[in-house]
């Protein structure tokens, strides 16, 4: 078996399947398990990730508007891995290569690929796409192992909170700075599941942008700023810039948290069930163990 995954949610599916000795392609962002980033690396992005979060949301706006694709396919290193499955998705057009692409290629090699496709909007369709990259690679019974597991640690966060009847905070998540988007798809429930109610996302559908005085008026207890892709030390710069903002004077009054984005909130993979354990741990701290300085920190 030979897969290459264009998507870096499909390649921690993939490594927490036990498969890694299957992949012999990855994009460009894939860096988790950390052994991916010697694969070979199949997509290119027109966007400067490093630039701020203002130029980053003006060159996707500028891209889009000219109709010119922000993520590549590199052909021929895609046709000489020989892959039998490639694993791709339909649920944004500006977080990976566009799915009509990926099948255009993929009948171009012979013999033709599995092109596998995933576009999970809420926990539950994430763990179905870990099941439909399992059913791609015959590891049906890992799947089960893996899926028990989740299952087990999201349990244990809900039996706790209920044992304690723990009141539920309102949470704000900030999934981009400038403009401001909303967390959206799986984050609100992520909320829900470790204790809060998100007040300004709705689960299961995509993020929108939101106007400082409309985030104030939703009467926040807590912010959690979970930029999309970035890790921990970008999040906190992120948070304290944007905080700096007269206008954001009033969010001093409330405990502000940054997490690591990139690896607990925007990738619809199996590491979003550690996503929500670190929130429970945000959000009801005398709960449950004491976080991990790595994954989230309090702003003020």
């Amino acid at each position: 078996m030979r897969v290459v995954s264009l998507l870096p949610s499909a390649t921690e599916i993939v490594g927490a399947l036990g498969a890694l000795e299957h992949l012999v392609g990855v994009t460009h962002e894939c860096d988790w398990p950390p052994v991916v980033q010697s694969r070979a690396r199949v997509t290119t992005c027109a966007v400067d990730s490093t630039a701020s979060p203002t130029a980053i949301d003006q060159q996707v706006r500028a891209l889009a508007h000219a109709g010119t694709p922000l993520y590549g396919i590199k052909e021929r290193l895609v046709k000489d891995l020989h892959p039998n499955v490639i694993i791709t998705q339909s649920l944004c057009e500006v977080c990976a290569v566009h799915e009509g692409d990926v099948r255009a290629l993929a009948a171009a090699i012979d013999p033709a690929p599995t092109v596998v496709t995933l576009g999970a909007t809420t926990l539950d369709e994430v763990f179905a796409d870990i099941g439909r990259v399992a059913a791609a690679l015959s590891l049906q019974d890992e799947a089960e192992e893996l899926l028990d597991g989740l299952r087990a640690q999201l349990r244990h966060v809900h039996e706790t909170l209920k044992a304690a009847q723990a009141p539920r905070p309102r949470v704000a998540v900030i999934e981009w700075g400038d403009p401001i988007f909303t967390g959206g798809h799986w984050v609100p429930e992520m909320i829900r599941k470790a204790g809060g109610v998100d007040v300004i996302g709705t689960a299961g559908v995509a993020s929108t942008t939101i106007s400082v005085d409309a985030l104030c008026a939703a009467g926040p207890d807590l912010l959690v700023f979970a930029p999309c892709g970035y890790d921990l030390p970008r999040a906190v710069g992120e948070a304290h810039r944007v905080l700096a903002l007269a206008d954001w004077q009033w969010a001093t009054a409330i405990p502000v948290w940054a997490i690591d984005a990139n690896s607990f909130a925007s990738r619809p993979g199996p590491r979003l069930v550690e996503g929500v354990e670190i929130l429970a741990r945000i959000l009801h701290p005398t709960l449950f163990s004491p976080l991990d300085p790595t994954h989230a920190a309090r702003i003020h």
